[in-house]
């Protein structure tokens, strides 16, 4: 295994592990339900705005380490962000995650989110990686529905 892949395990386990912005938050102004059925995963993800400005995210919830370490590094990558910057950010992510190995990566526009590059190679889990992204997009969109994978 490459020293990349072993940091990006790393920082993934880490999220996993010790998970940031994994709280109810109070105040939020859409709350969202997301669920992979072909893992596991369930997770609440919470946002509260300013205008169009994410001023808050965090979610509660279970599933295995890529889902908790994906929504961790997504609440922290979206904070501050627009919904616009959002939506390039979510197209970003999802291309990396469903191309091609070894295909390029956009790393100035994803930053620490390059991590998930792998799952790529692993079609079963672009669906975890991508579950607190589509639960966001949901939660944005007012979406009364819980987000599934399915």
């Amino acid at each position: 295994m490459s020293e990349l892949s072993e940091l990006y395990q790393e920082v993934i386990l880490d999220h996993s592990k010790s998970p940031r912005n994994f709280r109810e938050l109070q105040g939020a102004d859409h709350t969202q339900l997301g669920h992979n059925p072909l893992c596991g995963d369930r997770l609440t993800l919470f946002v509260k705005l300013d205008g169009d400005v994410v001023q808050d995210v965090s979610f509660v919830g279970s599933g295995c380490a890529i889902s908790k370490a994906s929504a961790s590094m997504m609440t922290q990558a979206v904070k501050g962000k627009t919904r616009q910057e959002i939506g390039r950010l979510f197209e970003k992510f999802h291309e990396m995650v469903t191309g091609e190995p070894g295909s390029a990566i956009d790393k100035d526009a994803l930053g620490k989110l390059a991590v998930f590059s792998g799952v790529c190679e692993f079609p079963v889990r672009v669906k975890c990686a991508s579950l607190s992204w589509h639960t966001l997009r949901g939660a944005l969109d007012q979406d009364k529905e819980a987000v599934t994978t399915e």
